[in-house]
């Protein structure tokens, strides 16, 4: 049996160290390239929402302490996605004047983001025009509603192939 001299060690090694650097510089790569979504739980970027934290949570305890919101759409489709939402002091009398914007998104992308706003208020009822959803499945739809210089988020997960949709 023939005895190795030993030379192979630093070729391996030298290969070991340039596949470990090849792999991280991919890995930089990759991840810069990727855009920042939007936070699933509020209509800015995550290091945004992080930042406020705690003013979103104060803001969402101060809002339910006098009003509430309702999600009260019949069904999310494909065809005709319409958008509603009841608003109503805790006592139950119907507001009005309050001001909502939704953005309804896909969970895992927001290529296909719809932004509603201007909805027609009838009875404290908010109604945005229908939309047309790209692709069935899961949506969220996401809220962001005041009245006066109250205000919080109001987000929900809805699914095209089920009749139910739950806040998150």
């Amino acid at each position: 049996m023939k005895k190795s001299s030993g030379k192979i060690w630093p070729y391996a090694i030298s290969m070991s160290i340039a596949l470990i650097f090849g792999a991280s510089v991919v890995t930089v790569v990759i991840a810069t390239s990727s855009p920042v979504e939007k936070s699933d739980a509020y209509m800015m970027d995550y290091h945004e929402a992080d930042a406020k934290a705690n003013d979103l949570i104060e803001a969402r305890i101060a809002f339910d302490k006098k009003y509430k919101v309702e999600y009260i759409t019949d069904s999310l489709t494909t065809d005709v996605a319409a958008i509603k939402y009841r608003v109503s002091d805790l006592n139950s009398k119907k507001v009005c004047d309050a001001n909502i914007t939704v953005v309804v998104t896909r969970p895992d992308s927001h290529k296909y983001d719809k932004e509603l706003s201007n909805p027609t208020v009838e009875n404290g009822i908010y109604s945005f025009d229908t939309i047309k959803l790209e692709k069935e499945g899961r949506w969220d739809i996401m809220a962001k509603v005041s009245v006066g210089d109250l205000q919080r988020y109001y987000n929900v997960k809805a699914d095209t192939r089920a009749k139910e949709a739950y806040e998150y």
